[in-house]
This record gives structure tokens, C-alpha cells and sequence, in this order.
């Protein structure tokens, strides 16, 4: 069952996010800019998301990768909200909001999975 209770080492600024399903502003993610090798997991549960080689910069302010570690830690659904149609991305495991997918990335998905830092917490490899 996904979670609904703060982790109480959640940030407000991290629960809002995951859990109010707010974003962050463009450009100011902790991990926009992070080169490192390793692994991308969920802040509130740590279930692991993202592989570092899955990540591209695509110069719209946050971090974003062409493919999940597993395609069974996210889900996905239908988001109406501010007008327009997007695909939402959520942690399996706990529910948290992590961003949105959308169909305008790299090969070979084509995918571009738009995350927000304050969702992500970073495993370096090794």
C-alpha cells in the first residue's frame, strides 16, 4: 500500500513533492548536475529507480533519464492537472510522485523521464 505519512526523514520541501505532488523549480535539483556512477533511488522508501548510464541532460532543469532500473519499481498514471495531459511517474513501492514521462527522449526508449531531485536520493557505484 502506498505510503500517506511524512518519513520523518523527508524535508517538507520533499514531501511536497513526493506526496502533494509538487515540483521543483527548473534548474535548481541537486542532481541535475551530478556526473557520478551509481544509483538513483526513492527518497522516502529507497527502492532503487534509476541507473546513472540512463541519464541524459535534457536542458529542460531536471534530472532525466531514457529508462527505469526496473520497470516494475515505477508506475505510471493519467495526470489531468493544470490542463494538459501528462503520464505521471510514482514509486511503486511507496507511491511517491517522482515527475512525468513523456515520448520526446533519446533512442533507445524515447522516452524522457522528467524527475525531480527531491524525489531521488544517489547511491554512488562501489
Amino acid at each position: 500500500m502506498p505510503a500517506t505519512k511524512k518519513n520523518p526523514t523527508l524535508t517538507d520541501e520533499q514531501y511536497n513533492v513526493c506526496f502533494l505532488k509538487g515540483t521543483e523549480p527548473p534548474g535548481s535539483g541537486k542532481w541535475l548536475h551530478n556526473k557520478a556512477k551509481g544509483m538513483y533511488i526513492c527518497v522516502n522508501c529507497g527502492q532503487e529507480l534509476f541507473v546513472s548510464d540512463t541519464k541524459f541532460d535534457s536542458k529542460t532543469g531536471w534530472p532525466s533519464f531514457w529508462d527505469p532500473a526496473e520497470k516494475t519499481n515505477i508506475t505510471t498514471e493519467d495526470d489531468m492537472a493544470l490542463g494538459m495531459r501528462r503520464t505521471e511517474v510514482l514509486c511503486s513501492r511507496c507511491g511517491a510522485h517522482l515527475g512525468h514521462v513523456f515520448p520526446d527522449g533519446p533512442q533507445p526508449t524515447g522516452l524522457r523521464y522528467c524527475i525531480n531531485s527531491l524525489a531521488l536520493d544517489f547511491k554512488p557505484q562501489g
